[in-house]
């Protein structure tokens, strides 16, 4: 072999092959260059480790969402004040925030919060909705506080009518499906 030279800014390694009749021929192939491996594997480790989070994460608020929407909580027309019923809704809630907990435990996921998010219809002016729906979520966070989810791991926050289920919502039936709350993680 002969030593490498540089070309066009990119190394080149001069290769001579013999053809086994007196003649030899001689071959520039680019140098490879010198490959951390110990960095790949860190970085390929962690690429998996949060691939892996990543899966449970989207799993887990999937479930979130449709323990949510299976155990909503009705609320007086204008106001945060929980219509009746709603008891064992929110004791299914806290059972799945527990469980959810217990999972994302297990994967070793521990920076994150559920947040409560409310929901309103877009009847009315924006701000009343935002207001509203705020008060609505910490209702909700106040709720599950008093069933044994810990202050610090629980948010809550007013969306008024900036993420609808349906739209337009020009019916009751499209507007009931507006208002509503939805529990996600948060990091």
């Amino acid at each position: 072999m002969v030593p490498s030279m540089m070309t066009n800014h990119r190394p080149i390694l001069m290769v001579a092959m013999s053809l086994g009749i007196g003649m030899a021929v001689a071959l520039a192939v680019p140098a490879a260059r010198a490959i951390d491996l110990g960095d790949l594997t860190k970085k390929a480790a962690g690429g998996a480790a949060t691939g892996a989070r990543d899966k449970v994460v989207k799993e887990v608020n999937a479930k979130l969402l449709a323990e949510g929407r299976k155990n909503q909580c009705s609320f007086k027309t204008d106001s945060d004040q929980l219509m009746p019923g709603c008891d064992s809704k929110l004791k299914n809630l806290t059972n799945a925030l527990v469980e959810t907990k217990k999972r994302l435990n297990l994967a070793g996921v521990t920076s994150y919060k559920f947040e409560v998010s409310g929901h309103t219809d877009s009847s009315g002016k924006a701000e009343h909705n935002k207001e509203l729906s705020g008060k609505r979520a910490a209702v909700i966070v106040k709720e599950l506080v008093a069933r044994g989810i810990p202050q610090n791991e629980i948010v809550s926050v007013g969306m008024a009518a900036e993420r609808p289920l349906v739209t337009p919502d020009d019916t009751p039936a499209k507007k009931a499906k507006n208002r509503r709350y939805e529990i996600q993680l948060r990091f």
